[in-house]
């Protein structure tokens, strides 16, 4: 096992394969009759996904399909198999190389069942809307009927539902802590993240002759392990972040910024001199035990972390709650180590973060020549994720907020990578142009957040070093740039295109970050409102806030007059329309009360709620499962214990009350109110939040208080029997 590199060769310098003599695909083969239309015998990788295969660049078969084929191999797609015949999996013949295996888009739980783990039986990302076309846990079905249908063929594991599952993770529908994917699936390795890189350089190391299994070194995959390396160094995470006593242990979330306590330059010294100090132990013992002071600051390539086993996690909340610790902080490309965790007889051995792609890469990935429009296979049948962003632009890639109910930096990271301002009005030009339907109105300009374009560190060196999972919590920090010139720039551009009549913003905004350029929120609300602007403060109440990793209420108070002020500038009449989240780990019935009124008293009534989704690896995911707090330093005697509406009751209550206007929901919260000891609250008026029983309900209550009720098994006295 070699040392990471740094600089990695980029997408579009590997030498083509031989295959690219065939040229691109219309659209990448799913039948073995489409091979023939285009002289294949075979395919190099057979890409298996739980989505409609759509050949535009928000989806991710679609994307690494064609970046493979641009490298010059044969790919074929399986798109939403029966995963009950084996034979559907052979629908391709035997692809030469591996199967490439993802659940698609969405985890295929979330895809599958509500927040309230009732089923759906519709699904945006099939033909026609129809529910049940992808099997529950897609990435371990899938991979096991590949191995059904040929035994001897690799199998690659990627996508977001990989990506989530790569260490032991609570997991929400059967309330377990589980296994890494890479033990149910037994898939040969798995890529996570954005896998273009990784996915690249391993299809050519495999067409070179390398065997998957020797394939250690990717970063950005995770591999079954059953020995340690040679010459590689073990950090005890404990080491790291003690999970016993803390009251004298650094805490690594709130330590201050770089140039708050010391500069880039110290920073590169403090960590070459730790690795100098480091290297005599890992010369005299085969496994060096590197202690803390030397742990903050190791060679990624010689040392790893030893994170509690999984039989560990699931016996001890305070050390899941530390392993979600570690693996948080590991997240950075510069200087994140490895990750290892015993479960069973092997080691799951998860490499650093891949590289981001650079600017000049990712244009290059959303310019290949995708159709973009589903495949003809689907007639006329709709798939609604592809109306909904068929006429939308993905600008950026990437999320730096480290909002811990979010899984986007768990698989997208935090360093922004934006594409160039010229490749995103080709792909404008190219929506105009190629688009069935389209009407001049493009549909949304952003990505994971709208206004983080091109938003860096303003010193590679400090980004490099920093271990913060967040760049705007607890406050903004002073090394991110926070000038929105180029967004402002780019819709002004877009504008002006011929063609095009209005650019709508949609993505989620970050509000916090928009107020500090006045400039940027003018220009978006002068011209790229269509009529409301959602935001997402999630919660009043600072409690909750403080689990979820958001600003506090002074930040939305602060946009919302500018947004006032300009949207009135522009004569244009136009609403401000606030998400919240209930339910979420941290938000008691009193906090979801204060919430109730805050949009009582502001006018808001909101029609769709979203429950609190524990999805797997997400830092509240674990707060909710352990009722610790992985933000701050873990202890054994720590008297902090976080509450979690769990139970069905709970959770309806907690939706209930932001739902206070809706009469169904009233003698749900008379009753809460009145054992909260708030009965003040209910009532006619508007300083209640609720109203009292009306003289009809009253009437119900009184005839079912009078109904006989029916005796129980229990209560029934068994007859005697004589004699």
């Amino acid at each position: 096992m070699t040392a990471f590199s740094a600089k990695p060769k980029a997408l579009f310098d590997y030498p083509k394969y031989w295959a690219e003599c065939f040229g691109p695909a219309p659209f990448l083969p799913m039948t073995r009759g489409e091979m023939e239309q285009l002289g294949w015998d075979s395919c190099d990788v057979i890409l298996v996904t739980g989505d409609a295969y759509v050949d535009h660049p928000s989806f991710g078969m679609a994307v690494i399909g064609r970046v493979l084929e641009s490298q010059g191999y044969r790919v074929g797609i399986l798109s939403q198999p029966d995963w009950r015949d084996k034979e559907a999996f052979r629908e391709l013949g035997k692809p030469n190389l591996y199967f490439g295996v993802t659940a698609g888009n969405m985890d295929s739980m979330i895809n599958r069942y509500t927040a309230d783990r009732r089923l759906r039986h519709d699904d945006a990302y099939t033909a026609g809307d129809e529910g049940g076309k992808r099997p529950d846990r897609a990435v371990t079905v899938y991979t096991q009927k590949c191995r059904e249908a040929y035994s001897d063929v690799p199998v690659v594991a990627g996508g977001i539902e990989a990506s989530l599952r790569r260490l032991a993770h609570y997991d929400y529908w059967s309330e377990t802590v589980k296994r890494s994917v890479l033990m149910d699936s037994t898939a040969d390795i798995l890529l996570y993240g954005n896998a273009e890189r990784a996915m690249v350089e391993l299809t050519h190391r495999m067409a070179n002759g390398e065997n998957i299994r020797q394939i250690t070194d990717l970063r950005g995959s995770a591999f079954l392990c059953r020995e340690i390396p040679a010459g590689w160094s073990e950090i005890d995470s404990t080491s790291v972040d003690q999970p016993g006593r803390v009251e004298k242990q650094k805490n690594p979330y709130e330590g201050a910024h770089p140039t708050q306590c010391d500069d880039a330059k110290d920073i590169r010294i403090k960590a070459d001199k730790a690795m100098a100090e480091a290297a005599p132990a890992a010369e005299t013992v085969p496994l060096a035990i590197i202690p803390d002071t030397q742990a903050i600051k190791t060679d990624p390539g010689s040392t790893y972390i030893r994170m509690p086993s999984f039989d560990q996690v699931v016996a001890d909340p305070v050390l899941y709650a530390h392993a979600d610790r570690i693996f948080h902080r590991e997240t950075n490309p510069g200087n994140a180590r490895p990750l290892v965790q015993n479960q069973g007889r092997n080691d799951i051995w998860v490499n650093p973060p891949p590289i981001p792609l650079e600017t000049e890469e990712l244009d290059w990935v959303f310019e290949q020549p995708y159709k973009r429009v589903p495949h003809p296979s689907y007639g006329e049948s709709k798939i609604p994720a592809y109306d909904m962003i068929r006429f939308s632009v993905n600008i950026m890639r990437g999320c730096f907020g480290g909002c811990t109910f979010c899984s986007i930096t768990e698989h997208e990271g935090r360093i922004i990578q934006s594409r160039s301002e010229q490749s995103i009005l080709d792909e404008v030009e190219k929506i105009r142009d190629m688009t069935p339907g389209f009407t001049g109105v493009i549909s949304d300009l952003g990505g994971p957040t709208a206004n983080m374009y091109r938003l860096n560190c303003k010193d590679k060196k400090i980004e490099e070093t920093c271990r913060r999972p967040s760049c705007v919590y607890p406050s903004i920090c002073v090394n991110l740039e926070t000038d929105h010139k180029h967004t402002t720039q780019l819709y002004r551009k877009t504008r002006e295109l011929e063609g095009v009549k209005k650019v709508v913003v949609a993505s989620g905004l970050r509000y916090d970050l928009a107020v500090k350029d006045p400039e940027y929120v003018k220009e978006l609300v002068t011209h790229h409102v269509g009529g409301y602007l959602k935001i997402a403060p999630e919660h009043s109440e600072d409690g909750p806030l403080t689990k979820m990793m958001k600003p506090g209420m002074g930040s939305y108070y602060e946009f919302k007059e500018m947004f006032e002020r300009f949207s009135k500038e522009a004569g244009k009449k136009q609403y401000l329309i606030p998400y919240f989240i209930s339910a979420h780990p941290g938000s008691t019935n009193e906090d979801m009360m204060s919430l109730s009124l805050w949009l009582k008293n502001n006018g808001f009534r909101v029609d769709q709620v979203q429950n609190f989704y524990p999805s797997p690896m997400a830092s509240a995911t674990t707060m909710y499962y352990t009722e610790k707090n992985p933000l701050k330093p873990l202890g054994r005697n720590n008297d902090e214990k976080i509450f979690s509406a769990k139970s069905k009751e709970q959770r309806t209550l907690h939706k209930a009350f932001l739902r206070y206007h809706d009469p169904e929901n009233w003698p749900m919260l008379r009753k809460a109110l009145r054992r909260m000891g708030r009965a003040d609250l209910i009532g006619s008026g508007d300083a209640f939040l609720v109203p009292g029983e009306s003289r009809r309900e009253k009437e119900v209550k009184k005839r079912e208080s009078k109904k006989p009720r029916p005796q129980s098994r229990s209560s029934r006295s068994a007859p005697r029997r004589r004699g």
